[in-house]
């Protein structure tokens, strides 16, 4: 039973036809929980973020779910993540960065940090479309990145345009004949896009070779 329901977490958008079928009105439920805990706890960066969205869009599309519902709830999900997430970086923060805390994996948190030094502000935005970083962002902002009154603007419209972009996705083109015959193909195309900016960015540094000193 309890193998049955991390299964059913972590592969969620993969069985959410079932889950509706199963448990009808707590879907929601069960959406905001799984889109918060990916969002707003750094320990559970492994749960479905991008291809959840697009397959809930896509059942909203065919009357299982209510879309206005769903875009409301879930963005709400992710911006309540994130700033839980933030506040978590805030309080714990500088004990992270002298100790190896035990299921916080450490090569995520710099390679986020690194992120965030690139790119700024405007990583809060990017991340949400990185799985792995999309977690850890608002962590590092917390920790000592960003002041809170820029980063929540920035966290609200990036929530909101991720869920917008990939809940209605799913419920324009969820339901194409080619999509619903290749629907793991598009699930697995989603996840390759989402992780494409981390792979740029490694693939620029290694042709960059390392820096001169001055």
């Amino acid at each position: 039973m309890l193998h049955q329901f991390i299964d059913l977490f972590l592969h969620l958008d993969v069985h959410l036809g079932g889950v509706i079928q199963d448990y009808g009105a707590w879907t929601y439920l069960i959406l905001f929980a799984v889109i918060f805990l990916e969002t707003g706890v750094v320990v559970t960066p492994f749960l479905p973020g991008d291809s959840l969205l697009f397959a809930a869009g896509s059942f909203a599309a065919l009357g299982s779910l209510d879309v206005t519902r769903l875009f409301l709830l879930l963005a709400t999900a992710a911006i309540v993540g994130d700033n839980t997430n933030y506040w978590i970086g805030r309080k714990v923060g500088p004990r992270v960065f002298r100790e190896n805390v035990r299921y916080l994996n450490r090569r995520h948190l710099d390679r986020t940090a690194a992120f965030y030094e690139k790119h700024g502000g405007k990583t809060i935005v990017m991340a949400r479309f990185v799985p792995i970083v999309r977690t850890f962002a608002p962590f590092v902002a917390g920790i000592g990145a960003m002041r809170y009154r820029r980063f929540l603007p920035i966290d609200v419209f990036g929530g909101i345009l991720w869920v917008g972009l990939f809940v209605f996705g799913g419920y324009f083109f969820g339901n194409l004949p080619i999509v619903k015959r290749n629907f793991s193909v598009v699930i697995l195309a989603i996840i390759v896009i989402s992780v494409m900016p981390i792979a740029w960015e490694y693939v620029r540094h290694r042709l960059s070779g390392p820096q001169p000193e001055r």
